[in-house]
């Protein structure tokens, strides 16, 4: 199970991100959102960037944790149920968030210096 707070330290410890928000916080890097509070109206939890070509199938891999709304159609974006989500998970999507955000070379870099 994961919280606000996990997902700060996550989001936080990839290279140039940047915290914004006071009541719905969210994350970018380099002025591009890969995280953030999903406003409650649109079923809340944490909002995060997704390829859109793999939005279904991250939505369909586990429906206890991840979901969307109306507010997402047509948009490659999907929500998370921090309550219903392991750490290691969590780890993955928003690394995976922030690699579709961060610019190119950014992110090879990243990826370079993080291969196993």
């Amino acid at each position: 199970m994961a919280d606000w707070d996990t997902v700060r330290e996550i989001a936080l410890s990839f290279p140039e991100v940047e915290e914004s928000g006071e009541d719905r916080i969210a994350f970018g890097v380099r002025g591009k959102l890969f995280a953030w509070a999903a406003r409650e109206r649109d079923g809340g939890g944490l909002g995060i960037r997704v390829d859109g070509a793999e939005k279904q199938l991250v939505l369909d891999s586990n429906p206890e944790v991840y979901f969307t709304s109306p507010h997402y159609d047509g948009w490659p974006g999907v929500q998370i149920r921090l309550e219903a989500i392991e750490r290691d998970e969590l780890q993955m999507r928003l690394e995976d968030a922030w690699l579709i955000q961060a610019p190119k070379k950014l992110a090879a870099a990243y990826v370079a210096e993080n291969e196993d």
